[in-house]
């Protein structure tokens, strides 16, 4: 079976207390309800750094400088009708104060406790990295 190939960019956006930001997907959307990193698809002609530069201002409305994604892990899952392969890039830096402009709900979670939460296949993979990292 041919599958189309689907690149996301998402963000582990950290927090002063080591905490990461997951957002809850709207109703309406696929996967709804689930929670998940932020960020978004790649368009033609942009960078992954642009397309999550784009969308955390778009969802979030904060401002990343590209030089504050820095490259982490990636996940590379097989959906039934595409296959997603999506990296994630840690930040803690940005400027502005992070609104959720979809109306989607917003946590901030301890890595340790992010198995605690539903979340889409092709983001279980990447929760023990995070947890090393961040405890």
């Amino acid at each position: 079976m041919v599958r189309r190939l689907l690149l996301v960019a998402a963000a582990a956006l950290v927090d002063r207390e080591s905490r990461v930001l997951v957002c809850q997907r709207p109703a309406g959307k696929s996967m709804a309800g689930l929670w998940e990193f932020p960020g978004g698809k790649v368009e033609t002609g942009e960078t992954p750094e642009e397309a999550l530069r784009r969308e955390l201002r778009e969802e979030l409305s904060i401002d990343v400088c590209e030089e504050c994604l820095a490259p982490f892990h990636f996940a590379s899952h097989a959906y039934d009708d595409f296959h997603l392969l999506m990296p994630l890039y840690l930040c803690s830096n940005w400027e502005g104060e992070l609104v959720p402009k979809e109306g989607q709900a917003t946590r901030w979670v301890r890595a340790s406790r992010l198995r605690d939460l539903d979340m889409p296949p092709a983001d279980l993979p990447l929760i023990p990295y995070l947890r090393d990292l961040l405890g």
